[in-house]
């Protein structure tokens, strides 16, 4: 008996005694899933929904009264707060003078405001760069301070930490902190600090992201509809139900002495800022998100940078989430209600349920019931749930509803990586701690395309291929081909598009590609 007949005996041996209700059991696994994911995102529909019906801003469920310049003359500048402002980089040649720049062009008393830029570049040209914008800006009188440090432990969570402990940040009541790629508009300041002045129980303020990048390539778009929805209602609900939602790392307005009682900075994980959020959470700080106030910054427009920024937005949340499980759970000064919220839908339901189901649902467990027809997966699992799923997530970005299906078949390229990552994070494996700083362009693609023709990118195999892509675009195209052939469903139509979505990935032919020269 050749090969291929002792794989076929092998399978139907199989197939009734184990094949088929182990398919069952992850079907049933995969269905209670669906359903915790769809009762969020419909729960979040509806607060979403009163909250437009009802105009629940943040400046009418808090007290926040304007601030400006002339306000009071007699106490002078001395009336205002002062204020750290904290730009951690690395290597950013492309975007450091952007960054710098906005941040200097903040409008606040002058005398009240000092410009941290915590340098961790290995290159010493672009060490050399970041030196001299710096010195730059401090002859016009700007409050600037060039930090760097011997080492890179911990990271920005390390650099954003030693960037605390100068003497000079003693004296201040505030600390904001951008990433390389962000510019604050000038009124930023005026717009978030009257939230902490007038509510002491206030720790963040965190302001949505604007992506200047959005319509670089169909896989910005891609993550713009993504995290449309994190900012429009993710982020929007935990804040007006008064419940929890995660510090973006950036864009934020933090009070130093919340910062300090929650335990200040810690580099265990590789999501920095959402480890110390919930920590302040758990001491009972509250946050407020400003929907309306928006802070320019890049998309990764790159495959190679979006896969690894993933990775660590994945694997990181999973790993905290094993780290402090427990702690909030026994945890007193907070509510039973916000506890729960924390542990089943900000960490269990998004950051774990979700990576898991839509990769191992709607890639290898569906496509399997195609080989084993006495597998049913219930219509309302198969179709209306996800299509509900996807409906309320388009609401984010309704100017890219016309791309919803390019959408779905990249998020679920995606959630192969989204998936490894979790189980990297909730298991401690391999690259758990892994930090590579998501690469940015700048204006630097433009520039190099607007001085000469574009030449045709230089492939290179090892960088461009990607084996785990095409293995499970060829486990789809398969089973489209059996499905076409033999199945009921019409499951194919989807198998096919959603395999050509693997190949397109595996070959590497997705974002934006820059020239070698």
């Amino acid at each position: 008996m050749d090969g291929g007949g002792m794989s076929v005996m092998v399978w139907e041996q199989a197939r009734g005694p184990v094949i088929v209700p182990a398919l069952r059991v992850a079907v049933g696994v995969c269905l209670v899933m669906s359903v915790m994911l769809f009762l969020d995102r419909v729960y979040m529909g509806i607060v979403i929904a009163i909250i437009r019906l009802f105009g629940r801003r943040p400046d009418k469920r808090y007290k926040w009264e304007s601030m400006s310049m002339g306000d009071d003359v007699e106490s002078g500048s001395l009336a205002y707060a002062m204020v750290l402002v904290q730009i951690p980089m690395y290597n950013e040649k492309e975007v450091y003078q952007l960054s710098i720049g906005a941040a200097c062009g903040l409008s606040w008393p002058s005398d009240r405001i000092i410009i941290q830029v915590l340098d961790d570049s290995t290159d010493p040209a672009i060490k050399d760069l970041v030196e001299l914008e710096c010195q730059r800006w401090a002859s016009k009188g700007i409050n600037i301070r060039y930090e760097i440090r011997s080492n890179r432990n911990g990271y920005k969570a390390g650099a954003l930490k030693e960037g605390m402990k100068h003497s000079y940040v003693k004296h201040c009541d505030f600390v904001a902190i951008f990433d390389a790629d962000f510019q604050p508009e000038p009124d930023f300041l005026w717009r978030t600090i009257p939230f902490l002045v007038h509510n002491p129980d206030i720790a963040l303020v965190q302001a949505r992201w604007k992506f200047v990048n959005a319509d670089e390539c169909l896989m910005t778009r891609m993550q713009e509809m993504s995290l449309d929805y994190h900012f429009t209602v993710e982020q929007e609900v935990g804040s007006a139900t008064y419940a929890f939602f995660g510090f973006n790392g950036t864009a934020g307005v933090w009070r130093i002495s919340a910062l300090n009682e929650a335990g200040g900075w810690k580099d265990r994980t590789t999501v920095e800022d959402m480890d110390l959020a919930v920590r302040a959470s758990l001491k009972g700080w509250k946050f407020v998100y400003v929907g309306n106030l928006k802070v320019k910054n890049e998309l990764p427009s790159t495959f190679k940078a979006y896969r690894y920024q993933q990775h660590r937005w994945s694997c990181g949340p999973a790993n905290l989430f094993k780290k402090m499980a427990v702690e909030i759970f026994r945890n007193k000064k907070v509510s039973l209600w916000k506890k729960m919220y924390v542990i089943y839908s900000f960490f269990f339901v998004r950051k774990i349920v979700a990576h898991i189901v839509t990769f191992m649902f709607y890639c290898m467990v569906m496509p399997a019931t195609v080989l084993v027809p006495e597998v049913h997966v219930p219509k309302w699992g198969a179709v209306y749930v996800p299509s509900t799923i996807t409906l309320l997530n388009a609401v984010g970005t309704p100017r890219s509803f016309h791309l919803l299906i390019f959408w779905i078949l990249f998020e679920n390229v995606m959630s192969l990586h989204r998936m490894k990552a979790t189980f990297i994070g909730l298991l401690e494996a391999g690259r758990v701690n892994e930090w590579v700083v998501t690469e940015k362009l700048g204006d630097a693609l433009k520039t190099k395309l607007g001085n000469k023709a574009p030449k045709k990118p230089r492939i290179r195999i090892g960088e461009r291929i990607h084996m785990l892509e095409l293995c499970v675009g060829a486990y789809l195209f398969l089973c489209g081909c059996y499905d076409f052939e033999h199945g009921r469903n019409g499951y194919f139509i989807y198998l096919f598009l959603q395999s050509f979505a693997f190949f397109i990935a595996g070959i590497g032919y997705i974002g934006t590609f820059v020239p070698n020269s």
